[in-house]
């Protein structure tokens, strides 16, 4: 029996998982461990929690940037936290697809493609973003060869796919020759008539990059939410350590982005606790079981967060997780039928 590519990833994710966690146990003294919570400063959590509840509200102001300011803020803000907690009990960034469903169901009518667009905007943002603390992160202390190999593709292919986009959106019409020119060139995709008026939504979810101000707000909003991000890891580093260090805390956040992009079980559980083991230990963070335990609270804290507004966000918006998932599934056959 073929296995489905859905079941493929879920088994993926379920290997790298484990051998995440296999990584941890392997470090982990229990005794050194329950010796780190006892005496943390717990002290430092609220205000970690603080920082990253406002990074977040930023990443709801530059979406709505994104959006053209076609959709209110506080709905774009819950909706946001919404997909965010789907995507941390659901595997392969079902959240995203969520987010699509969720805006579509709105007043605003924004097109599936165009709210598309704009999220593949913000992913981009976003990995321009970590590969910048990387640098930093280069420049501020001792990291690996392969971590500087690492972030040199990865700002190459960020730089490169948003250049490709901002080509695509201020060229319109040729973009749309040009994608009309592919179709008819792929007799498979050419049946799909759709195709062309879905990709002229996806341009039109491109438009803000091609405006000086939203480019501008786009990035500055992007830049504040990764370093209140970086602050609240930052502050929490003392809860656990003698000493925070500003490099450390953004090669960890950057390694953390890098984590939950990969497959794993629902909630990362392991593969982000190894990514931050990985990169303290880079640098120069030597105690396992002191590191691990910070490890954990960091993704305590960021699971608090997204339960707290995720819930908050399901009540504002009026759905259920079975409403949304059966509306995702009905959007996704449409788009089918439609094609």
């Amino acid at each position: 029996m073929k296995l489905s590519n859905r079941l493929k990833i879920g088994i993926i994710g379920v290997v790298v998982t484990i051998i995440a966690l296999y990584f941890i146990a392997s470090q982990l003294n229990i005794e050194l461990f329950l010796e780190a919570w006892a005496t943390a400063k717990y002290l430092y959590v609220a205000p970690a929690i603080f920082f990253l509840f406002i990074g977040i509200v930023t990443r709801a102001f530059r979406w709505r940037v994104l959006l053209d300011n076609k959709l209110p803020l506080l709905h774009t803000f819950h909706i946001m936290n919404v997909a965010y907690l789907v995507n941390g009990v659901l595997p392969l960034r079902i959240g995203e697809v969520a987010r699509v469903y969720l805006v579509s169901r709105t007043e605003s009518a924004i097109p599936i493609p165009t709210t598309t667009g704009t999220i593949i905007v913000e992913r981009l943002l976003d990995l321009l973003a970590v590969v910048v603390m990387v640098l930093l992160a280069l420049m501020l202390g001792p990291v690996p060869a392969q971590i500087r190999l690492a972030s040199g593709i990865s700002a190459i292919a960020a730089i490169v796919g948003f250049v490709i986009l901002v080509i695509l959106a201020s060229r319109r019409e040729w973009a749309l020759k040009l994608f009309s020119g592919v179709l008819k060139r792929i007799p498979i995709l050419n049946r799909y008539t759709v195709l062309e008026e879905w990709f002229g939504q996806f341009l039109t979810g491109l438009v803000p990059i091609t405006q000086p101000g939203a480019l501008f707000s786009a990035f500055s909003w992007t830049a504040i939410s990764w370093l209140l991000s970086t602050l609240s890891g930052y502050v929490l580093m003392f809860a656990f350590f003698d000493s925070a260090s500003v490099a450390a805390s953004l090669l960890f956040i950057a390694a953390v982005a890098f984590a939950i992009a990969l497959p794993a079980v629902p909630g990362n559980i392991g593969t982000y606790e190894a990514s931050i083991l990985l990169a303290l230990n880079t640098m120069g963070y030597v105690q396992p079981n002191t590191t691990i335990a910070f490890a954990v609270m960091v993704h305590a804290v960021n699971i608090f967060v997204q339960v707290i507004l995720g819930i908050i966000g399901f009540i504002q918006e009026g759905i259920s997780l079975g409403q949304l998932s059966q509306g995702v599934r009905q959007m996704q056959q449409n788009s089918t039928e439609t094609g």
